[in-house]
């Protein structure tokens, strides 16, 4: 008989199960929504924190990167809420619709929830759950991150727009870290967007640096039939932090979905997105770009689910590495079998701009029908010498030179954003973190 071999409990996961047993009584929700709790956790706790022995976690170790838990975020006092009030500047001045979420708490009367259009409902995570909204169950449903994140989410947002409405004012959700001290924070956002409407959502993460924060946050999207989405996300968390995101994305018929994600912050990073074309005539595109420096570990892990004929995706992942840090590229393409004249392209490109960068690149197809169109490729390397050459050669310093190669490199993927507005905010943020590099 062979007994089976289970790992010893590190530090982080003894932490978490202290963390958890004394925030249970104190997170919003009824009998139903602890018990729901209750089983996330058990379940979580049962594989504990993901390592390089699970496929989806190959590259990003949590065992190993996650060397404590921290605790909860205290609710956002005044100091707090003062200090955010800078936050999400990238976008000031473009008449966006402003929500904060500070540490974790989404905070009304910061927010901008004036003359709401008529169809666009707005409401609190904390204040759906403690009805007892079954707003935590999600797709995915057995990854270790959103178990983690089902068992201690406490807030968030929850939106909805109602079917033919089209909002022309972007929303724009700001979750902002202020804590001085060690903290975790662990949100659930949820947007519904109605047959026929049209809406454009970004979200931004920031905090200070050298503060030593957790993110764990979860997006739940349904896009309802003949619908468009457009979301944009801006993960430029403080230089010490960790950010686990969770995106979850159902695309109905006929009906236009549009990611576009950008990582510049945070220690450690990892987004995994789970989208799945679930109406016929279905599109989604699916663009990230990572710019990476000193000793950052940023993970996209994307999952692309066509379950229905006639649905398109298009996915571009791009990478910019400097120093030593890494970057991983996770994607795959599922086809189920009745996907029938399922229409699927996936593309990674990643820069290395010194020796020690890394790139990890794991592209995958799955495919369980025979009238597809799909395909993937890869490319990995360095700064052409030659078109460097080129423009040196006619008077453009080396660094410039560098850094317009960069801007045109990493500027094909921005251009794929509708807006103008945002395109040139994404520039600016291109724009900084080039200047940064000295």
């Amino acid at each position: 008989m062979n007994a089976e071999i289970r790992p010893a409990k590190t530090v982080a996961e003894i932490g978490l199960a202290d963390l958890f047993a004394a925030a249970r009584q104190r997170l919003p929700g009824g009998n139903e929504i602890s018990a729901l709790r209750l089983d996330a956790f058990d379940r979580f706790a049962a594989a504990g924190l993901p390592h390089s022995r699970l496929e989806a976690w190959k590259y990003t170790d949590l065992r190993r990167l996650v060397r404590d838990a921290k605790p909860l975020a205290p609710v956002p006092d005044a100091a707090a809420r003062a200090a955010a009030g800078e936050a999400g500047a990238l976008f000031a001045g473009l008449g966006f619709r402003r929500l904060l979420i500070v540490n974790g708490a989404f905070i009304p009367e910061l927010s901008d929830l004036a003359d709401l259009e008529p169809g666009l409902s707005i409401r609190s995570t904390a204040e759906l759950l403690a009805a007892d909204q079954p707003l935590l169950s999600f797709g995915a449903a057995d990854d270790p991150a959103l178990l983690l994140n089902t068992a201690l989410a406490a807030d968030g947002i929850v939106i909805a727009i109602a079917p033919s409405v089209v909002l022309d004012r972007p929303i724009h959700l700001v979750f902002i870290a202020t804590a001085g001290t060690p903290s975790a924070m662990f949100t659930r956002t949820r947007l519904d967007v109605g047959s026929g409407a049209r809406a454009t959502l970004i979200e931004t993460h920031e905090g200070p640096d050298r503060s030593d924060y957790q993110v764990n946050t979860a997006l739940q999207m349904v896009v309802g039939d003949e619908a468009h989405l457009d979301h944009v996300k801006i993960t430029g968390e403080g230089n010490a932090a960790l950010h686990i995101a969770t995106l979850s994305a159902s695309v109905g018929e006929r009906a236009s979905y549009h990611e576009f994600g950008f990582t510049t912050g945070g220690s450690v990073v990892r987004n995994q997105l789970f989208v799945k074309l679930a109406g016929e005539g279905s599109v989604a595109s699916v663009h990230q770009a990572s710019l990476l420096a000193g000793r950052q570990h940023a993970d996209c892990t994307l999952a692309i689910e066509h379950i229905v004929p006639g649905s398109q995706s298009r996915e571009m992942f791009k990478a910019v590495i400097d120093d030593e840090a890494r970057a991983v590229f996770q994607g795959k393409i599922m086809v189920q079998p009745g996907a029938q004249q399922a229409d699927a392209k996936m593309m990674a490109r990643a820069l290395l701009l010194s020796d020690d960068a890394v790139m990890n690149c794991k592209p995958e197809l799955e495919i369980f029908a025979d009238d597809v169109q799909c395909g993937h490729g890869a490319t990995t390397g360095a700064l052409d010498d030659q078109l460097k050459f080129y423009l040196m050669a006619r008077g453009i310093p080396a660094k410039e030179a560098e850094a317009l190669l960069i801007q045109a490199f990493v500027g094909e993927i921005i251009d794929e954003v509708e807006r103008d507005d945002l395109r040139e905010a994404l520039s600016q943020v291109l724009m900084r973190w080039l200047q940064g590099r000295g």
